[in-house]
């Protein structure tokens, strides 16, 4: 199994969580593009942290939205947003390639992600720009998507992932942010969602509900309280547990 974390998120003289630690503990890192995080100095610093610790590069695309961390669903033509992803993963990768590293996979981030769930005009644009940059890109998101499905017909290799500290619906989608309860803090059961989702392929959702999530990768945040002690936490669970944890990409 896979553990990947949304990491390169600082900016300037601003710092979003403990990436010197979370390197050390996933197997896949989602790097911001700079467009809703990140930048230059962010992404060479996090592609040379992977690039010594063998952890696989994940272009980690989103809206352009700095101010609102790309956590704001963005109404875009499609040029618009086909521009912008391609931008992202040209970036990225220019980065990754100065260092020995690579872009490896694509996830999006926030608003766009959510979004691209449902929306087959925004997956349509971000899938077009994954396939013309690289027709051959792993890409990665929610099981059941529109994203991976659009992503799969254009001949992209498809991996889909479970999130270990957020709450479930039971149509398998996740609790928005907005809403109380949406991200687990107790570690405990959050060790023993991420156990489940990887022995059991199963979630347990907010009515108590028994969810089906198939996942080639289990996601832990970074940028939460406690984020590298918690990460400990469930990759040691995991072990525990017989889960070997290996890169998907």
């Amino acid at each position: 199994m896979d553990l990947n974390a949304d990491l390169g998120e600082s900016f300037g003289s601003w710092t979003m969580g403990d990436d010197a630690s979370m390197f050390r503990i996933v197997s896949s890192a989602n790097v911001a593009c700079g467009f809703h995080a990140g930048d230059p100095l962010t992404m060479l610093d996090s592609c040379r942290a992977a690039f010594d610790l063998d952890v696989r590069v994940g272009a980690h695309v989103g809206y352009r939205d700095l101010a609102g961390f790309g956590r704001r669903s963005l109404d875009m033509s499609f040029d618009e947003l086909f521009g912008d992803v391609l931008y992202q993963l040209g970036a990225l990768d220019g980065v990754a390639h100065a260092v020995g590293a690579s872009v490896d996979y694509v996830k999006p981030h926030g608003a766009l992600y959510n979004r691209i769930v449902h929306d087959p005009d925004q997956a349509e644009a971000v899938v077009a720009a994954v396939h013309a940059y690289d027709p051959g890109l792993p890409v990665l998101g929610l099981p059941g998507s529109t994203w991976l499905k659009l992503a799969e017909e254009s001949g992209h290799p498809v991996f889909a992932e479970a999130f270990v500290d957020r709450a479930y619906l039971p149509d398998g989608t996740l609790v928005p942010r907005s809403q109380d309860g949406a991200v687990l803090h107790d570690p405990e059961a959050v060790v023993a969602q991420a156990v489940r989702l990887a022995t059991r392929a199963e979630v347990v959702a907010v009515d108590g509900s028994v969810v089906s999530v198939r996942a080639d990768s289990l996601c832990i945040h970074g940028d939460t309280p406690g984020a590298v002690d918690m990460a400990v936490a469930v990759r040691q669970g995991l072990e525990r547990a017989g889960v070997e944890i290996e890169a998907f990409a």
